[in-house]
């Protein structure tokens, strides 16, 4: 089927190609920005950011409410007051006094933090305290060592401490994987099949983590099946003084049933402290509550439940997508809000999530992909933008042109119309002047001559005023006149017109003082709102022209009786070349220049002019001027 052809149907013509080809361009850009956007995120979820994606899960550990702690864990520390008050580090002899202590409170587990073999003491005093710690019911020694698989006595204590139970409990720390920062996040759970302490330990409070699987957020790398720890803040397990335990000036029953850790706390080595997500310090937490909030993580099953990878390439390609599209489509300041939002409403949910439910999504890959999309089309934009800049100023440019040369055109045109008019004008009376008598078919193309010849000189002086008007060469020569004067000789002049449709034109004047005003420009506006009344008024009706002062201003209204002007058009009928569909049906002719050129010469003057019509009920247009003239035009 032909383009020009009509479809089987009989309506409107088929397009086989035009708009087809022009929605698969649309539906082809769209497609490769939904995969450049793709590219873009898949890339990024190749790199694990791990420094950057710490730094985020860092600030939703700080931001979270505080977690619970399961109150089955104490703490004993070898503090600042303990040294203070032994005037040395505890000894062996203290250390068992301590013991005989503990045996008593009916304490569940005891783990020395602290390696028996670096106690001072006699040989006898470290036998004595080897046979306390092993009349424990549960002791054990947490040693930062991890053995391979097959090293039996990998964890075996020296003399005279070789027979008590000793078991890998490491601090990990992100110092050359992961982060980077040296910051404690994760514990380890089991390395080559061997289990920790802590989960050893855990499960006598918590029987559903026996088996590692049921562990949450249990992840494994490097042989070794790790979690993340549920930090508290440090200071929110309160450390027993060493020195107070030991002298028995504490409730031993506050012990009873517990899982009791006992180390140091003294400032004297960096081992004895770990950073922490709260605190990058050196001496940020303790070792003490570090293994407090590893064992509470285990007892509590609270470990943070990392989202798995799928998920986070998912969040990633569908930002990046909203990202390519709002720079691409969207205005720059609403797609800066969008973008902006996204951001925080992203951050928001992660935070939510993380808070509620212990659930760790990654942001740095997402806000990356923002952060790349951004950047890498931002100058394809650009450029785009660029070019249609430089399309529209062509086009402008143009256009200006064009019109200078249709202002240069009507201009030169209306000057050069204008001297035959006045000879045809001026012909026209002779031949009406002349003795000699004329048919009446004569006389009336006469008429109709010198009536066409009027309608096309107003026709042209409206053309000549509009050049004048956009080229801004329109100044006003201020003069004093009284507005009754001009009125009465534009009434004076236009009753020919009134006259064959027996139209009367009452002028109800109130005495003025003289106003300054440019009497050629008002009277070209009286001239047109009264020859507009009569051309659109019936026969034999009246028109209404009246003046009075009013608050420091002269009001001129024009009423008729013609059929008035739809309410819809009303805020129309002063604009340029605008005509009503009533006038446009009717056999009166004009150019719909008349009452924009009304308006612009009375604002002209710092006055206003309105209408007020009601189809069927005629209309009055009003003019007021100041009496003091206000206009920032030069007079003369």
């Amino acid at each position: 089927m032909a383009k020009n052809e009509k479809s089987v149907s009989g309506s409107e013509p088929t397009y086989l190609f035009k708009k087809p080809i022009a929605g698969t361009k649309q539906t082809y850009f769209a497609l490769l920005r939904i995969g450049f956007a793709l590219a873009i995120a898949l890339l990024v979820s190749q790199f694990s950011f791990d420094y950057i994606e710490a730094l985020f899960f860092d600030a939703r550990v700080r931001l979270k409410p505080v977690s619970p702690i399961s109150g089955h864990v104490e703490l004993i520390a070898v503090d600042p007051a303990t040294v203070e008050k032994l005037g040395r580090v505890p000894n062996a002899r203290d250390h068992i006094k301590l013991i005989e202590g503990l045996k008593a409170s009916g304490a569940r587990s005891v783990i020395y933090l602290i390696n028996p073999s670096e106690i001072v003491g006699s040989f006898d005093d470290l036998q004595e305290l080897a046979k306390s710690l092993a009349n424990l019911p549960q002791f054990f020694v947490a040693v930062q060592e991890v053995a391979l698989k097959g090293e039996e006595d990998a964890y075996k204590l020296l003399p005279p401490f070789e027979k008590l139970t000793a078991m890998s409990a490491p601090r990990t720390s992100d110092r050359y994987i992961f982060a980077g920062d040296d910051v404690t996040r994760r514990m380890l759970i089991s390395y080559q099949g061997n289990q920790n302490l802590h989960p050893v330990v855990a499960r006598e409070f918590n029987p559903g983590i026996t088996e590692e699987k049921n562990i949450r957020g249990l992840f494994e790398y490097l042989q070794s099946n790790q979690v993340y720890i549920d930090f508290r803040p440090a200071g929110t397990y309160e450390e027993n003084s060493f020195y107070k335990v030991a002298r028995q000036e504490v409730n031993f029953e506050h012990f009873r049933g517990k899982v009791v850790l006992i180390g140091r706390d003294i400032q004297t080595t960096a081992k004895d402290y770990v950073r922490t997500p709260f605190s990058r310090d050196v001496v940020a937490m303790t070792t003490l509550e570090l293994h407090a909030n590893m064992l509470d993580t285990l007892i509590l099953n609270s470990a943070p439940l990392r989202s798995p990878h799928w998920l986070n390439v998912f969040f990633t390609c569908l930002i990046s997508i909203l990202t390519v599209y709002v720079v691409l489509t969207l205005k720059p300041t609403r797609g800066l809000l969008i973008l902006g939002g996204t951001i925080v409403g992203f951050f928001l949910f992660g935070f939510l999530l993380f808070w509620l439910g212990g659930v760790w999504i990654g942001m740095a890959q997402p806000f990356l992909a923002i952060f790349i999309s951004y950047y890498f089309f931002i100058p394809y934009r650009l450029i785009i933008e660029n070019r249609r800049s430089w399309e529209y100023y062509q086009k402008n440019r143009l256009l200006t042109q064009v019109e200078e040369l249709k202002t240069n055109f009507l201009s030169m045109m209306s000057h050069d119309l204008k001297t035959p008019i006045a000879r045809i004008q001026g012909m026209t009376d002779v031949v009406k002047n002349d003795p000699n008598p004329l048919s009446s078919r004569q006389k009336e193309a006469i008429d109709t001559l010198s009536k066409s010849s009027q309608e096309l000189l107003d026709f042209v002086s409206s053309i000549l005023n509009l050049g004048r008007i956009e080229s801004k060469e329109m100044e006003l020569h201020l003069k004093s006149k009284d507005p009754n004067q001009l009125l009465t000789e534009v009434i004076e002049k236009l009753e020919y017109l009134a006259k064959p449709k027996n139209i009367e034109i009452v002028a109800e004047f109130e005495p003025l003082f003289s106003v300054k005003l440019d009497p050629d420009l008002m009277r070209q506006v009286f001239s047109n709102l009264i020859e507009n009344a009569i051309k659109y008024s019936p026969e034999n009706s009246r028109i209404l022209v009246t003046t009075e002062e009013s608050e420091g201003r002269v009001v001129i209204q024009v009423a008729d009786q013609g059929q008035g002007i739809p309410e819809d058009e009303l805020p129309n009928i002063f604009m340029k070349f605008y005509r009503s569909k009533s006038a446009k049906s009717s056999s009166t002719k004009g150019s719909g220049l008349g009452l924009y050129l009304a308006k612009y010469f009375v604002e002209l003057h710092s006055g206003t002019i309105s209408v007020d019509s009601r189809l069927g009920a005629g209309s009055t247009f009003t003019v007021e001027l100041p009496t003091q003239s206000q206009s920032s035009a030069t007079g003369s």
